[in-house]
């Protein structure tokens, strides 16, 4: 008998809850930054192992709702929650508890998935750190099922492993043998791009950009050849404009070169990725680019 189930990861942005859903799916599905809001969707990671199928949904930080982006967000944290199987509270060991964390246990003690906690970045923390962070984890009541790891070594993932695989309910896959992601391979591709710009324009521009890739051409039919990517690179002002593209064009052609690679190693090809920079003003607040964007 099979069993599969979902696993949604919750918690404060910028916990490591992305570097964990790698982690555990065995590659990389969702992009990391050390900004908030840089995952804005529900991204499922498919883990099989055996007889076992956990669906690791890497859900945006919970944040207090700013504007219509943000509002969707937390809806879309709200409406995975109520469809798991178990909840992952992900808590950073090195800044310990907070409101935030708070705010998301009481969340969580009433819904009805089984609760596990996460206590991540273990690896920066002293033996007497670690007790206290792990007596924190307690305090909030979420669950006695608590676990020190490390998402960006690999300690203690799995056992963390192990304990979610054993809580999944008996059931078909959901996904075929070998999948990975439900992503659209064009909303990863951006997702890569935007990776990019948010790791070179760290302090200016993350919460203002977004990427629409708006064709992905196999040249000559082939896989394994070239691919020509155009994608669309989102920002709200002139201002954000100018510094995106740089002095002489330097700092796109960074953004450039960095994607590129990765997007080769997306694709197993190579890529030519043609890059265009475009005012959009106020897209955080439109209902259309955020359907558009599949932000729902």
């Amino acid at each position: 008998m099979t069993r599969s189930g979902f696993v949604a990861l919750a918690g404060r942005p910028n916990v490591g809850k992305s570097t964990l859903v790698n982690a555990l799916v065995g590659e990389k599905v969702a992009i990391v930054s050390d900004r908030p809001q840089t995952t804005r969707r529900a991204i499922r990671g498919v883990r099989s192992n055996g007889d076992c199928q956990m669906v690791l949904v890497d859900l945006p930080g919970v944040q207090r709702p700013r504007d219509t982006l943000t509002e969707r967000m937390a809806q879309t944290v709200r409406q995975e929650l109520d469809g798991c199987d178990v909840t992952l509270l992900v808590l950073n060991g090195e800044q310990g508890v907070g409101p935030g964390d708070r705010f998301i246990a009481q969340a969580l003690t009433g819904a009805s998935a089984v609760a596990t906690i996460a206590v991540n970045k273990a690896d920066r923390l002293t033996r007497a750190q670690t007790i206290e962070a792990l007596g924190q984890a307690v305090e909030l009541g979420v669950s006695d099922d608590i676990f020190p790891i490390s998402a960006r070594t690999g300690a203690g993932v799995e056992a963390l492993t192990e304990h979610l695989e054993a809580a999944m309910p008996e059931g078909p896959f959901m996904f075929t043998e070998g999948a990975s992601s439900d992503q659209p391979r064009a909303v990863l591709l951006a997702e890569l791009v935007r990776e990019a710009v948010i790791r070179r324009t760290f302090h200016e521009l993350p919460h203002a950009v977004e990427v629409v890739v708006e064709e992905i051409e196999w040249v000559g039919g082939n896989l394994g050849d070239l691919v020509r990517v155009r994608a669309l690179i989102w920002v709200e002002s002139e201002s954000q404009k100018g510094i995106l593209i740089g002095a002489k064009g330097r700092m796109i052609k960074a953004i450039g070169v960095a994607a590129r690679r990765e997007l080769e190693r997306e694709l197993g090809a190579q890529v030519h990725l043609d890059l265009s920079v475009r005012v959009r003003r106020d897209w955080r607040t439109d209902e259309g680019s955020l359907d558009r964007l599949g932000i729902t």
